[in-house]
């Protein structure tokens, strides 16, 4: 088949390729703001601390933190207490769920990433249902996915009143998602929020934007188990092609601190410190490169689509 023909295929499945200059994305969160800021790896209560600190030391506005060493890793009191933190600071807290494959008594899932959030049959399954329960009876409005199914089942839960109807679903970086149908997929599973494959040029994002409305998480700085890309240049492109787009923070050149715990406190709290570090230099680059992408609103209240924890 020709080239043009292959072309012409994706096109009437509704997934067009895109080529040339590529279309600039109207869509917005719904304060209008075209990005926002995740720090992710906030492993407990006492990161987030520092989190928050170091944000106000650096005039840095973080929108999401994200924890991925899961529910099942934190005491409710921890929980209750990083809630309480995210309400009071307007800043939506995002929690892993449930065991994963990577972490169980199987060798497929060590031996290669794309398996390692897998939750291993039913069993496994009803565990990552009962973390979802636990953390939103304790006040958490966002939850990190890392399989499939388990998507599917929390988006049932959710059309079905056993789970919040703002309850945001936003999926891992375990779950591979590199082009534009896979996006749609997820979306019609119920996920609101899109971690995109790493190392996919802007181009491929975009495509992923024009088949979805949900934001798209973008690491642009990832951590080295991931691949490792440095892409600060890419911002502007990034929230121009395929806004709104969580701009999200790794570090290279630092441990797997999964699961975390008070072993790894030091480290932990460092890698969140400079975590925020790394966003003030994107943010300062995105103003310089691109100033009237860097101005977001400002308001006294949490934009209705901001998921802050129920205290």
């Amino acid at each position: 088949m020709e080239h043009s023909a292959l072309l012409d295929l994706a096109d009437r499945f509704g997934h067009p390729v895109l080529d040339g200059s590529l279309p600039a994305s109207s869509a917005t969160f719904a304060d209008g703001a075209r990005f926002r800021i995740e720090i992710p790896s906030c492993e407990g209560p006492d990161v987030f601390a520092a989190v928050l600190e170091e944000a106000q030391a650096r005039d840095v506005r973080i929108d999401r933190v994200s924890q991925g060493s899961g529910v099942m890793m934190l005491t409710d009191a921890e929980i209750r207490r990083m809630a309480a933190m995210g309400a009071d600071a307007g800043v939506e807290v995002n929690l892993f769920i449930g065991p994963r494959g990577a972490w169980d008594i199987g060798g497929q899932a060590k031996a290669t990433a794309a398996a390692g959030g897998a939750a291993r049959g039913n069993t496994t399954l009803a565990a990552c249902v009962n973390e979802a329960l636990r953390a939103v009876d304790l006040g958490i409005r966002s939850l990190l996915v890392g399989d499939v199914g388990v998507l599917e089942v929390l988006g049932r839960m959710k059309a079905e009143g056993v789970l919040p109807a703002e309850l945001a679903l936003k999926t891992s970086v375990l779950m591979p998602l590199a082009n534009a149908p896979t996006g749609a997929v997820y979306e019609r599973l119920g996920a609101t929020s899109l971690n995109v494959s790493t190392d996919l040029p802007v181009r491929d994002i975009a495509e992923i934007r024009a088949a979805t409305s949900a934001a798209v998480d973008v690491y642009v700085e990832v951590p080295d188990d991931q691949g490792g890309a440095v892409r600060f240049y890419d911002v502007a492109a990034l929230i121009r092609s395929a806004a709104p787009v969580y701009v999200k923070l790794g570090v290279r050149n630092a441990p797997n601190i999964y699961p975390s715990g008070h072993h790894l406190a030091t480290v932990a709290t460092a890698l969140g410190r400079e975590r925020v570090r790394r966003a003030e230099l994107v943010l300062t680059l995105l103003a310089d490169l691109a100033p009237d992408l860097a101005e977001r609103p400002k308001s006294d209240t949490p934009p209705t689509d901001l998921r802050i924890p129920v205290v």
